[in-house]
């Protein structure tokens, strides 16, 4: 599940939660890292609407496959200075020259193909934009899972058993029939717990509450 749960230490309460150094139960795969911590109570699992971080979120966990989330998140602040802070216009406009810089820079993840995956998915989603006349937040939001597809607990049992879900395979089908790449369903649903469009927080951790007022008081972009 990249950042969700894999290589989760033990805990001592509820499997999938974690007890901090604060005290308060956690998701285990949170660890005890400040930046994992930090990531996970203050970004993980809340909706936004920009396209700017949605964007930046996506081609993130494209980067992301096969590796560990925590290596791109360490690298997210170098990511964002290769990449021009994910302005999809600016990604959009990259070059040859551009992939070769990036190529040979051992700051982020030199996998040329995921390099150009980030130029050919800006570039996709200035097409979307202009074909929908909407952002692309509002293409993205529609893939919101309804209630009937979710479970009624989030347990580490269910998280495990589905890395892929129905609305992240029509997320992923979706996509790439508008000509994105590394959007595979998997990918696609790391990308919707990580931004909201469930959430995804084990019962019992200090910011499930948090994360569900969050998406009860966000409004959807149309």
């Amino acid at each position: 599940m990249s950042e969700r749960t894999d290589s989760a230490p033990e805990s001592p309460l509820a499997p999938g939660l974690l007890l901090g150094a604060d005290g308060q139960p956690r998701c285990a795969w949170a660890g005890a890292g400040e930046d994992y911590v930090r990531y996970h109570d203050e970004e993980w699992g809340r909706p936004s609407a920009d396209d700017t971080r949605l964007f930046e979120k996506l081609c993130l966990e494209g980067f992301q496959s096969g590796l560990s989330w925590i290596t791109i998140l360490r690298k997210r602040a170098h990511f964002r200075e290769r990449f021009d802070g994910f302005e999809i216009e600016r990604v959009a406009a990259f070059d040859e020259a551009d992939i070769d810089s990036i190529v040979a820079d051992p700051g982020v993840i030199r996998h040329r193909g995921k390099i150009v995956s980030t130029i050919n998915n800006a570039r996709r989603a200035l097409a979307l934009r202009e074909k929908t006349g909407a952002s692309l937040a509002a293409f993205l939001w529609r893939f919101e899972p309804p209630a009937s597809e979710r479970p009624e607990r989030m347990t580490l049992e269910w998280a495990r058993a589905n890395p892929q879900t129905p609305a992240s395979q029509r997320l992923s089908k979706a996509l790439r029939a508008e000509g994105f790449s590394f959007v595979g369903p998997t990918t696609a649903y790391a990308f919707m717990q990580s931004m909201g469009f469930v959430n995804d927080h084990m019962e019992g951790c200090c910011i499930r509450a948090e994360c569900e007022a969050a998406r009860q008081n966000f409004v959807r972009p149309r």
